[in-house]
Parts: C-alpha cells; sequence; structure tokens
C-alpha cells in the first residue's frame, strides 16, 4: 500500500469506529487534508516556543544537541488514537536496551493549542509509569503550545492532520519521526506498532552511529531504511557481499591452517 495512502487509512481510524461513519468517510475534504508527507533532511525549526510539563516556557532547540529524538505529535485528550500511538510506541522502547534520557530523548507535542500543561503533566506521568525505567523523566517531555508554533512544526515534519466539529476531535495520522542531534529529520515511521529493530537502527543512523554496537553497524550494512514502508528492509546485494567476504576469509583460513600443517609434518618427517 502506498505510503500516503497508508498514512491516510490510519487517519481515519477515529472516523470509523464512531457511528455514521460510513457518510463521513465520503466528506473528502476531512480527508486531502490529513496525512504525512516526508521531508527527509528536513530541518525543524529549534526556535519555536513551546510550554513544558509545567508551564515554563521552552524552545524546541532545547531538547537537541548532543542526541537523537523522537518526536511523536498527538494531543492528549485524543479519545483513541493518540493513545494507541503512544502505547505502542512505548511497548516498542521497553524491548530496547537503549534508554530514554541516556542514549535518546522524546518530544512529544500536543498539536490541539487549546489543551494545558497540566494535561500534558498528568500524560507523562502516565507513559513514564508505563515506561518504567529510572531517568526517563529528564529526557521524556511533554509540551503544549499556541496554534503559530504547532503548525509551523507540523508542516515542517509533513503531519497533517484537521478538527473536525461535529465531533469535537482532530482527524490525524499515525506515525512518529526520527530526528538528529541537529534536528534533522531522519526517519518516519507509519503506524501504531514500531519494530524495536527499526527504532533501534534508526537511532543509531541519526545519532551518526555514536551510539551502538558493531553489531548494530553490521547490521546497518545488511538493512537499509524503506521510506515507502517506514521501515529496514534487508539489502539484499549487501548482504551477498558480506556472505561473499566471510566466504573468502574462512577459505584463506582454512588454506592457511592447511599450509602450517604440512609445514609440521615436513618438519616432522626430516626429524
Amino acid at each position: 500500500m502506498p505510503r500516503r495512502r497508508t498514512a491516510v487509512v490510519l487517519a481515519c481510524v477515529l472516523l470509523c469506529s464512531r457511528p455514521g461513519a460510513a457518510q463521513e468517510l465520503t466528506q473528502p475534504a476531512v480527508l486531502r487534508d490529513v496525512g504525512i508527507d516526508q521531508h527527509l533532511d528536513a530541518q525543524v525549526p529549534l526556535d519555536l516556543t513551546f510550554r513544558d510539563e509545567t508551564g515554563a516556557s521552552v524552545r524546541l532547540g532545547d531538547y537537541f544537541g548532543t542526541k537523537p529524538v523522537i518526536l511523536t505529535l498527538v494531543y492528549y485528550e485524543c479519545p483513541m488514537l493518540c493513545t494507541v500511538i503512544l502505547n505502542g510506541l512505548v511497548g516498542a522502547l521497553r524491548a530496547l536496551k537503549f534508554t530514554i534520557g541516556d542514549q535518546f530523548d522524546m518530544v512529544t507535542v500536543s498539536f490541539n493549542p487549546t489543551e494545558t500543561p497540566a494535561l500534558a503533566a498528568a500524560k507523562k506521568d502516565n507513559y513514564l509509569q508505563r515506561y518504567g525505567r529510572p531517568g526517563a523523566a529528564d529526557g521524556w517531555h511533554f509540551l503544549t503550545g499556541d496554534e503559530p508554533a504547532i503548525r509551523q512544526l507540523a508542516d515542517t515534519v509533513g503531519f497533517r492532520y484537521t478538527y473536525v466539529p461535529e465531533r469535537k476531535e482532530y482527524a490525524h495520522a499515525a506515525g512518529i519521526t526520527v530526528l538528529t542531534p541537529a534536528g534533522k529529520i531522519a526517519r518516519y515511521f507509519f503506524g501504531v506498532e514500531f519494530a524495536p529493530r527499526d527504532l533501534r537502527l534508526a537511532l543509531v543512523e541519526a545519532s551518526q552511529n555514536k551510539i551502538g554496537t558493531p553489531i548494530d553497524q553490521l547490521l546497518l550494512y545488511c538493512f537499509h531504511y524503506d521510506p515507502v514502508t517506514g521501515s529496514y528492509a534487508a539489502a539484499a546485494m549487501n548482504i551477498v557481499r558480506l556472505g561473499g567476504g566471510v566466504t573468502v576469509i574462512a577459505l584463506a583460513a582454512f588454506l592457511l591452517a592447511m599450509r602450517r600443517r604440512e609445514r609440521r609434518r615436513a618438519a616432522e618427517a626430516v626429524g
């Protein structure tokens, strides 16, 4: 399924779960205004001002500089989809050895300008308990803001959403964005479930290999990011090359061992 169509289908989950959904799905304006357009390598505006969960004014750039960042655009009173996205993300992150606040940071921004820091604080407490790792509070930030800043951030990452007045809800797509320490868009992941391996590889790449292990470097050689599906797929040619290299090394080691064995036998025969 093409990327934009996938995003639109996911965006309709809110509407499809309600009575009268079939009629609402015939409204083309709603569907046209919802989705995720990939802007890979775009720079997010770090000078944008938001409010953190304590109500303090912060710059988006306060959360960048040294670590990759996973950005999630949600709204805290979303009746379903945003919660499913965050639940799926936490489930994947719990499977990673990387820890929020250590190898990477998280920034969750509400795209509903009427929501308050109190809502953000409650959401943060909830998800820190779900995540269950000490120190994560310093690395996962829940923000609220004014419409201009929210729109500018959403437009930069290609996140398109719209308000549905008759439902008093937002229609939006499901996905997350991985950013480099400098605030450039590195990877997108779509849906409500995220593969821990894909998240790990994305964070390693976004950090410019400053985190991770030699095994991660090997996996990045064998897998490449597919922007259409928003996931990592096996790079067949690299795997063939790697396999060929391993075969050559193994053959060379075998020949060396055989040569040493023949030399020992020759020496024993002379002795």
